[in-house]
């Protein structure tokens, strides 16, 4: 990738709002203006946020996404049916305004909001962009249960939808089933309804996912595979421009159907620039010059200062807000279980005994973590999921040389060479695997390399199954247990290494998992859901697929004038309210959403 640097952008075009009689906004450009225009609710117009991710993008194009900064990317340019509250993390409309569901909660009727629009791009007659009607929800979910290449998401449908699973089975080949899907109907252009196979207390959430989002049927005729980096959607911002591995710009849809509390149209910023600085010590060096609105992760010498700062004036860090929280991410080492030295689960057990998660977290990562995993897949941070009943690993020596023993290679003899594939990303990808390869070493006398390899083709050969023992994160795209649970899913892992597996990139497979989490899918409430989850958990950490190294904690560093901009546990960013204030000197107080 290129290490090139990308400094600043900024808009040219001043915007001033105003509500005409139909609710509509007018547009004043002028070029040599930048100044913010305060408007209802104390709030600002105009400004562009800069921000950075750490890694290039894989793919934005709905269906493909799989990591969490193609879902932060996407989820500008893109609406769904439903989408988050950023504070709480709470399911809420978005496309969809209003839904019932039948009494015995199989059929959901949803009520499409009238007058949105997709952006507009060449793809349609004049580059016009068109409203949004049902036929949209119809050709996308159709799609979503359509064997094609390009498709990851077709799992959230899979067993839930009535007619699911036939269609994408009718579709094998490229075909074009000769039917529609039988779970699917439009009632007119605002009325849409989808039917279950069984009622799901999830399925609004899933509507919430970015497998879900809406793109009109012109963009993929005309972009196809390059819609990758090329999204036209209905949401809050526009895709401007790509550069390929140094940034990407985003600017304001003028056309937006959102309005906030105040009855302001949204969104606020004029733009939005993000960058691909991989060091986080050229990044932090970026945000204190002020070429950076915000840092996500911080270079773990840093750490300690910061926290200092967060409770002293007068430091290097103290005038910035602090943002801290507990994430729904997990920290993984995976092992695929094709690979014939995995299969055995007593080696997968001996590696799983021999890592010292403590000592990663509080030296490696220098306590940038919320607690080491010793539990399940699943971290300590859902509401009415008690993830501590689940038996995990913690470091025993003793038990891991007994099992390493069991398997065959006692004291190390023999053990065949592996490799520790991991994606870079932040610096402390790299320097996890270098403890883990000398904890692994000391502990067992097994050598292993590390592999560095970049993000796209790190997620390419987990999914077609080329590593053997690697480092995957999973972050959750919905505030549920289920999300992580759903990558131990066995029944949808192919029978060959020629096809690709997603989520279960593991290739996990335990009749006795799948039973108790198709029951948790099946339950009418969550609280019961939750029950048959915690049993299936338990069933694979008894296997033992991965080690869990470690629950996140997120800590970011925001600007002092940066407002309305809630850190949350699943890193779901909603910068469709998010403005910028004329700067101030005084340190803010820390930044929770809304302050005003």
């Amino acid at each position: 990738m290129s290490k090139k640097l990308i400094f600043s952008f900024a808009l040219v075009a001043f915007v001033m709002y105003s509500c005409s009689n139909n609710g509509g906004q007018e547009t004043n450009n002028n070029a040599n203006s930048n100044k913010p225009v305060k408007v209802g609710g104390g709030r600002y117009y105009g400004g562009t946020l800069r921000i950075n991710e750490p890694e290039y993008f894989k793919n934005i194009y709905p269906h493909s996404i799989v990591s969490g900064i193609s879902n932060r990317i996407a989820s500008q340019v893109y609406d769904g049916l439903f989408k988050f509250n950023q504070s709480n993390l709470d399911v809420t409309e978005n496309l969809c305004e209003s839904y019932t569901v039948s009494e015995d909660q199989l059929t959901y009727t949803f009520k499409i909001r009238k007058g949105v629009m997709f952006h507009d791009n060449s793809c349609f007659e004049g580059g016009k962009g068109r409203e949004l009607t049902t036929e949209d929800i119809k050709y996308c979910f159709q799609l979503l249960c359509t064997q094609y290449k390009e498709n990851k998401g077709f799992f959230i449908f899979d067993g839930v939808v009535k007619g699911a699973k036939e269609y994408y089975e009718a579709s094998a080949g490229n075909k074009t089933p000769d039917f529609d899907l039988e779970g699917l109907e439009i009632v007119d252009p605002y009325t849409f309804k989808i039917t279950l196979v069984s009622p799901s207390s999830l399925f609004t959430y899933d509507l919430a996912r970015p497998f879900t989002f809406i793109f009109p049927k012109e963009a993929r005729k005309a972009y196809g595979a390059h819609m990758r980096s090329k999204a036209v959607g209905t949401g809050p911002f526009i895709l401007a421009d790509v550069d390929e591995n140094v940034s990407v710009n985003l600017k304001r849809n003028p056309n937006y159907f959102g309005k906030d509390k105040f009855d302001n149209p949204l969104p606020f910023l004029d733009g939005i620039n993000i960058r691909f600085i991989k060091d986080k010590k050229q990044e932090l060096f970026a945000f204190k010059k002020g070429d950076l609105d915000m840092i996500y992760r911080l270079p773990t010498e840093h750490i300690i200062d910061i926290m200092e700062a967060n409770h002293n004036e007068g430091g290097d860090f103290s005038k910035y807000q602090i943002q801290r929280n507990a994430e729904m991410s997990t920290n993984m080492l995976g092992f695929q279980m094709n690979d014939p030295l995995f299969q055995d689960v007593n080696v997968r057990k001996a590696f799983s005994f021999a890592i010292d998660r403590e000592k990663i977290l509080d030296y490696v990562l220098n306590g940038e973590g919320f607690e080491g995993g010793y539990y399940g897949i699943t971290p300590p941070t859902f509401k009415k999921y008690d993830v501590k009943k689940i038996k995990g690993y913690r470091l025993n020596i003793d038990s891991a040389k007994y099992y390493l023993d069991k398997a065959g290679y006692p004291n190390g003899k023999g053990f065949p060479a592996r490799n520790l594939d991991v994606n870079p990303g932040a610096e402390r990808n790299i320097n996890v695997a270098i403890e883990v390869k000398k904890q692994l070493k000391d502990n067992l006398n097994i050598d292993i390399d590390i592999n560095s390899v970049p993000i796209a083709t790190h997620v390419e050969n987990l999914e077609k199954g080329k590593s053997g023992f690697f480092r995957i994160a999973w972050r959750a795209d919905v505030p549920l247990s289920q999300n992580f649970l759903s990558m131990l899913y066995g029944k949808d892992v192919p029978e060959t290494m020629d096809e690709e597996s997603y989520p279960n990139v593991m290739r996990y497979k335990n009749e006795k998992f799948d039973e108790l989490y198709e029951k948790g899918l099946r339950s009418s409430n969550i609280e019961e859901a939750n029950q048959y989850f915690l049993q299936a958990e338990q069933v694979a950490m008894n296997d033992a697929p991965f080690i869990v190294v470690w629950y996140d904690e997120g800590f970011r560093l925001l600007q002092p004038n940066v407002r309305n901009f809630p850190n949350n546990a699943m890193q779901y960013r909603d910068f469709s309210e998010v403005y910028v204030e004329p700067n101030k000197a005084k340190k803010p107080a820390e930044n929770k959403g809304d302050n005003k």
